[in-house]
């Protein structure tokens, strides 16, 4: 087995692959009952002209009960979490918490500071509109009324690319594509970092549209054209932002009585956006700022006026994994990067986790990361792969609790069904697969656990890629339900009609091949 590292233009870290080693290079056979099964399940209309890759393996033992095109190197789309959530808990520690301070430097007299006041961020993508409120309230608290120096926003724990390699142009404006900084905010409890809220409201019959952004902000412009039309009528609301601003389009129509439409968009540039929400902030708590805003670090010798931790990382895999969060992969990616080699990049963090998943019995040279959250097509790895990770994984002592952060099948509470909530309900896998899903246009992934009807605890990854069907997810949970009706070699099994889908309709357009958390749909 031989590989080779190469660094790409963009900065990340590919991998190269030459070899694949030992059986799992080699498909093996397939149990009568069971692999007749999955392989009919496989030869799907939808899957037609396209490729899929499936290991099914014996959780305890190790043995493969299935494999189909194991060492294929596919794209992932959000699979990728798996492999960067299981190393960001070995290089991070399942009890690391991001920091935000406010400092200053220079001297105080009474309640003037001659000097400058330092906000620093560490990534901490759980940071809400309230909580810079919070750290404003403290350091009005400490009885500072007056700076005479400059806010300096400080976002250089990380790097300052913002955006991660081969991520479409095309899908920049929206939340599930925010710029990564190490100084950001979320508008809900989600923690979609570097994000707003955009809600379009009806008013009257031929009026315009009521439009709230939140948390509420100047540094944001909405350019709002859209109308109230009749009751009865289609919504036609389109929101939309340039590339390279703030101003935050608004279009369409709205009809009387309708539920008000949110849309969640992503800033330009979080830090100043952040910037701009705390010097709001120190103003309402009366401490003026006279020289107005900066951006730099913080000096090495300065006195914290206030703090706050976030949630353990242990927590924060909840909506990472449940909600398939991009900016918590990329964000913990950075992370990882800056503790092993003190760089907050990209190229430094997929270093740091690619160590660590070649402990968690992860070939790294067989497979390439640009990215952590699996929104980049440059991003490969096969289900082999992904299927050793989730064995190993059941030995490390963070394993509960990210097996209990992954989506579970058919349960209806969104944040433990996940994007897996409206799926499966009324079978065999509802309330056993605990899978990460992974979606986007021709590539859908489902890789997990299942508990078998002998009881026989199963691993299994499924890639599929280069399909021309909207969706191959009915294709994934008759996969799942398969290995959840599993008796045993030899056995045979029912089948389990899939219900219909639950939940709201998927829109059409270019953004219908995405996960449903990601366009708010589960």
């Amino acid at each position: 087995m031989t590989g080779r590292l190469r660094l790409l233009a963009a900065g990340c870290i590919a991998l190269t692959v030459v070899g694949l080693p030992g059986a799992a290079a080699a498909d093996k056979a397939n149990p009568s009952g069971l692999g007749k099964d999955l392989d009919a399940l496989l030869a799907s209309a939808e899957l037609t002209g396209g490729q899929a890759g499936l290991v099914v393996r014996d959780a305890d033992s190790g043995a493969v009960v299935y494999s189909r095109q194991a060492d294929s190197l596919l794209s992932p789309a959000s699979n990728g979490k798996l492999l960067t959530s299981a190393a960001a808990l070995e290089v991070l520690g399942p009890d690391y918490r991001f920091a935000t301070t406010v400092s200053s430097s220079g001297t105080r007299a009474g309640p003037v500071l001659a000097g400058d006041l330092y906000l620093k961020g560490t990534g901490d993508p759980t940071m809400l509109a309230r909580d810079y409120q919070d750290l404003a309230r403290t350091v009005a608290a400490s009885g500072l009324r007056t700076v005479t120096g400059r806010l300096v926003a400080d976002d250089t724990w990380f790097d300052s690319a913002r955006l991660g390699a081969g991520w479409a142009w095309d899908d920049e404006p929206y939340y599930y594509d925010a710029q990564i900084s190490a100084l950001t905010m979320a508008p809900d409890t989600d923690y979609d970092a570097g994000s707003i809220i955009v809600k379009v409201s009806p008013t009257e019959a031929g009026r315009p549209a009521s439009v709230e952004l939140d948390p509420p902000t100047d540094y944001v412009r909405v350019a709002n054209t859209a109308v109230t039309g009749k009751a009865g009528t289609a919504s036609t609301v389109d929101v939309d932002r340039a590339h390279g601003g703030n101003t935050i389009t608004v279009s369409g129509s709205i009809p009387v009585g309708a539920e008000p439409d949110s849309e969640f968009m992503a800033v330009w540039n979080p830090t100043a956006f952040v910037a701009s929400v705390f010097s709001k902030a120190l103003a309402d708590n009366g401490v003026r700022v006279l020289g107005g805003t900066a951006y730099g670090a913080t000096p090495s010798t300065v006195t914290q006026l206030a703090g706050r931790q976030s949630i353990p990382l242990s927590q924060l895999q909840v909506p990472f994994l449940k909600l398939s969060n991009n900016m918590h992969a990329e964000i913990l990616t950075k992370a990882a990067g800056r503790k092993v080699f003190g760089a907050g990049t990209w190229e430094a963090g997929l270093r740091a986790l690619s160590d660590k998943l070649t402990e968690l019995g992860v070939d790294s040279t067989g497979t390439r990361m640009v990215d952590g959250s699996g929104l980049s097509r440059m991003d490969l790895v096969s289900a082999g792969q992904l299927a050793s990770l989730l064995m190993t994984a059941r030995s490390r002592p963070w394993f509960q609790s990210w097996y209990d952060a992954l989506p579970v099948a058919g349960n209806h509470d969104r944040l433990t069904g996940g994007t897996l909530r409206n799926r499966m309900g009324g079978t065999p896998a509802a309330n056993n697969v605990h899978a990460k899903t992974g979606s986007l246009t021709a590539v859908s992934a489902l890789s997990g656990y299942v508990t078998a009807a002998n009881g026989e605890k199963l691993v299994f990854s499924l890639l599929e890629n280069n399909f021309l069907a909207d969706s191959v997810t009915d294709v994934e949970d008759a996969v799942a339900v398969r290995l959840a009706s599993y008796g045993g070699a030899g056995s045979s099994a029912a089948a389990h009609p899939l219900p219909p889908r639950e939940g709201r309709a998927l829109r059409s357009g270019h953004r219908a091949g995405l996960e449903c958390s990601w366009t708010k749909m589960c």
